[in-house]
């Protein structure tokens, strides 16, 4: 009797510590979860470094690994164009959190005064990319801290720590970035990129930005867009241009070729490169990039 009454308690202990499954379909996601419940979750990273966010389509084996989480969490914004598949296959047992939802929005709109011109097919879209920013980053900490505390209201006060050293170390990265970019000249503080992935960076570090393709993928652009865009690079002297890590910089090299303008180190746009999948190291490396190509 004594020793199935210890056995009772030990498994009584066991499934009180069990750690709340989280499923993410982003592995910057992943880790702020990480950040803010530490040993009191599990992640689940159904979308992991090295995948593509823009060509990604859970397959059966990904639904599977999801099943027993109680929480999802996505991007939003429209990353996720298969996120209502997800809803049906997982069911009402797992709530799904787009992330993004409540984090204020960034228009791809020519009249907004961070863009250099816009390409006329991009206008209103919504960039989805809001995890380019520090600040958006503190704000999706506390929509997890919400979803921890609801799931798991015993461990509010390790969730809530969590959260507040997340936030934390958001703020010293920001404050970072901004004393690197201060080696800029404010006139040279212009960003060409070949798609439009970092209008919230440079809303919050003060770059005007021309994104060469809009929000899209596809290189399919008239000879006359490209014209107008190499004018642009010219009328605004811009000094260097930046491939991504997963797009295709056919375009970017021919507009180079006819600028002579440098070409800068590729930066990371969807934060899932495999030696970059963090806030932090995403951007560390494109802060550095930046930097390095438009200081002197």
């Amino acid at each position: 009797m004594k020793t199935l009454l210890s056995l009772s308690l030990i498994l009584l202990a066991l499934t009180s510590e069990a750690a709340v499954k989280v499923a993410t379909l982003h592995p910057i996601l992943a880790d702020v979860v990480r950040q803010v419940g530490a040993d009191k979750v599990e992640v689940i990273e159904v979308l992991k470094a090295g995948a593509d966010v823009h060509h990604f389509d859970p397959t059966a084996k990904d639904i599977a690994a999801m099943r027993g989480s109680a929480l999802l969490l996505a991007m939003g914004k429209h990353l996720e164009p298969y996120l209502g598949k997800v809803r049906d296959s997982v069911g009402a047992s797992m709530k799904v959190v787009e992330v993004g939802r409540t984090i204020p929005s960034l228009l791809l709109d020519p009249k907004q005064e961070i863009f250099i011109c816009c390409p006329a097919h991009a206008q209103s879209s919504i960039d989805p990319h809001w995890w380019h920013s520090a600040e958006n980053m503190k704000r999706a900490t506390r929509v997890i801290l919400d979803e921890l505390v609801t799931l798991d209201p015993a461990n509010e006060a390790a969730y809530k720590q969590g959260a507040k050293a997340a936030s934390a170390r958001f703020d010293s990265l920001k404050k970072w970035a901004q004393q690197e970019i201060s080696a800029i000249p404010r006139g040279d503080r212009k960003l060409v990129t070949a798609h439009a992935a970092f209008g919230y960076f440079c809303k919050e570090y003060g770059f005007r930005t021309l994104p060469m393709l809009g929000i899209g993928r596809s290189d399919d652009i008239s000879a006359q867009y490209i014209a107008q865009t190499i004018a642009a690079i010219r009328s605004n002297k811009i000094k260097a241009v930046f491939p991504e890590d997963q797009a295709n910089p056919k375009v970017l090299i021919e507009i180079v070729r006819a600028t002579g303008v440098r070409t800068g180190r590729p930066l990371i746009a969807d934060g899932t490169a495999r030696e970059a999948h963090t806030f932090e190291t995403m951007l560390s490396h494109n802060v550095r990039a930046i930097v390095a190509a438009l200081q002197n």
